[in-house]
């Protein structure tokens, strides 16, 4: 591992930041549920990232719906609050979904993304994040029983 890899995990474990962070499920009725690959980092995930200074948690959630999938939502539903000590971090994560009207398009980040597609929810892919099949579980049963991430 590189040493620009190794500072930042050290600093975490140190320092214990505290994050927030936002992740949405998007779903389309015919489609299933859109997920994304990151340039940075491997497998599938819901589309999120942090929480920028003086932004709300749904202002986040907006803006990262926009920049990662070029989709203008016009409402958010809460779902469920989390909370991560992963990678040394106090992370605060809110989990948020969003149903796609008919007919709305999305469109890459060509920076963070590398791949943005809908799954159905009987073939969701193999190389789904844990923490990401956890919570689209959960959300499927409407059955959140934990705040841990």
């Amino acid at each position: 591992m590189a040493w620009y890899h190794a500072v930042p995990k050290w600093y975490w474990k140190i320092r214990k930041p505290l994050t927030l962070g936002v992740r949405i499920i998007v779903t389309d009725e015919d489609k299933g549920v859109l997920l994304i690959r990151h340039t940075y980092v491997h497998g599938w995930y819901l589309p999120g990232g942090g929480v920028e200074r003086g932004e709300s948690f749904g202002d986040a959630a907006f803006r990262e719906l926009w920049e990662e999938c070029g989709i203008r939502a016009d409402r958010l539903t809460l779902c469920h609050l989390f909370y991560s000590e992963r990678e040394g971090k106090r992370d605060h994560i809110a989990l948020y979904h969003f149903d796609m009207t008919p007919g709305q398009e999305i469109r890459k980040d060509d920076k963070e993304v590398a791949e943005l597609r809908f799954f159905a929810w009987d073939q969701l892919p193999e190389e789904l994040s844990p923490a990401t099949g956890r919570r689209l579980s959960q959300f499927r049963n409407q059955s959140f029983q934990s705040d841990r991430w």
